[in-house]
């Protein structure tokens, strides 16, 4: 926001109006200061006028959301009052534990329960899905889940290809209508594979939808996944004390190893707000003269009154330039100038209990999720068909401003499979940024001359932040 508010002071002419930068979705956006205003003034007089209606629209779209998935999740209905649509949802999680995926699971089973749905748990991922076990769950059973850390139901990374038989009479034997699978790469490699059984198995002929869960926030489709905003909270509050244990020793680099796979999210975003001096990614290929140029960088940095530095670097970021290579080098480049110490985060990056963030993030993201099944099954109410088409099994993300559902076979087009990330990152235009913040000569790229939004209140997607 603060480079927003810049780049629109340079961008501004005397006519310009006066503008308010303000953050929508993951993108920050300039708004006229008059309209900010007036629509402040005017969620104020709704709510003197009693007109408390007008006033939850003024508010916007997100708050209106907010309210709606928080009246349905708190209070019960009494069951005379709950249509039954005679449907089974199966909630399922996949892959590695990710914090926030209680909140996800509480949120789908509430709000499928409150649409009138049979809902059932499956435990322990696709494998426990094959043996069967699987079991109803009620309002009540998820109770307290928000705030609980890693997977109640369990979960492995174990994909559902050599089990499609078993998964399928399982299905068939519970009568599951529709699924929800909670999870990270691993769920989406695990959608694509139930998609392509469709032909062979016409129990996967239900509608199927992917909420991203997984601290690497590496799923296709969605800008961000529950669970990476509790790992970046530990990774800047480690860097944090780690940078604290130096305020004693002078001119001493930490070299830090982050998780993520291939996928340089987490050691980007963490080198960002901890105020890194550089940061190792996959993404960005890198040889000895930039790790020259960056222990140059820090032995004159050592030459101000900022006597220590701090070097991030994604597990996977290169095979040869390892993390006891990369703090080997500097160790012997600096001899003199700084002394070098290193540390691997490790698996306490997955978090303990979930930030507020992912908490919410999950609640409404869920919910969302449950709502889209609910549409699709009262569409082929009456009608006996099967779900064959593309657009019944989706990932549901979060993009730039909007909830968009995705078809996986659409989302086939933008994977990297080998290196289980997207081929296209939108954070990966921080990168410059990062590079200005700790003194590099870098540019930082302004796509366009951004236009002043407007308050509006339009009928898209709002994005569930």
């Amino acid at each position: 926001m603060g480079v927003e508010a810049v780049v629109a002071l340079l961008q501004a002419t005397p006519e310009t109006p006066a503008c308010v930068v303000s953050l929508s979705g993951n993108q920050a956006v300039r708004l006229p200061l008059v309209e900010c205003v007036q629509m402040t003034q005017g969620v104020q007089k709704a709510m003197d006028e009693k007109r408390f209606k007008e006033a939850v629209q003024l508010r916007g779209r997100s708050f209106e959301g907010n309210l709606n998935i928080y009246q349905q999740l708190c209070i019960k209905k009494p069951d005379s009052q709950i249509t039954k649509s005679g449907c089974n949802v199966a909630v399922i999680n996949v892959g590695a534990p990710a914090a926030g995926m209680n909140a996800a699971v509480r949120s789908a089973v509430r709000v499928g329960i409150s649409e009138g749905h049979k809902m059932f748990a499956v435990y322990d991922g696709f494998e426990g899905f094959a043996k069967g076990q699987i079991k109803e769950i009620g309002w009540s059973d998820v109770g307290g889940w928000t705030g609980q850390g890693g997977s109640i139901l369990g979960t492995k990374r174990i994909l559902p290809a050599k089990y499609l038989k078993d998964i399928a009479s399982q299905m068939r034997a519970h009568s599951i209508n529709a699924l929800l699978i909670i999870g990270g790469f691993e769920a989406y490699l695990g959608l694509l594979e139930l998609s392509a059984a469709r032909e062979k198995h016409e129990e996967f002929c239900v509608p199927m939808i992917m909420v991203p869960a997984t601290v690497s926030n590496n799923v296709p489709g969605s800008d961000f996944s529950i669970g990476a905003d509790t790992a970046l909270n530990t990774i800047t509050d480690t860097c944090d004390r780690i940078k604290q244990s130096a305020s004693g020793t002078k001119r001493r680099v930490f070299i830090i190893e982050t998780m993520g796979g291939y996928c340089g999210y987490l050691a980007n975003m963490g080198a960002l707000s901890a105020g890194a001096d550089a940061a190792y990614i996959f993404e960005e290929p890198f040889d000895i003269r930039d790790l020259q140029s960056n222990v140059e960088h820090l032995t004159e940095k050592m030459k101000t009154s900022i006597q220590r530095g701090l070097v991030l670097r994604n597990e996977s970021c290169n095979e040869n330039y390892t993390t006891d290579f990369i703090y080997q080098l500097y160790s012997e480049e600096g001899r003199g100038v700084f002394d070098c110490r290193k540390n691997v985060l490790g698996h306490m990056q997955q978090g303990g209990a979930p930030s507020p963030f992912d908490r919410n993030f999950g609640t409404k993201i869920s919910a969302r999720a449950m709502q889209w099944i609910t549409g699709k099954l009262k569409e082929m109410q009456g009608k006996g068909r099967k779900f064959v088409t593309d657009d019944s099994i989706c990932v549901l993300g979060i993009n730039q401003r909007n909830l968009l559902f995705r078809p996986v076979a659409e989302l086939k087009e933008e994977t990297d499979f080998e290196h289980r990330i997207p081929k296209v990152q939108w954070w990966l235009k921080l990168r410059p940024l990062m590079k200005i913040l700790a003194k590099y000569k870098a540019s930082f790229e302004v796509s366009v001359p951004s236009q002043l939004d407007h308050v509006h209140f339009g009928p898209e997607e709002p994005a569930a932040i």
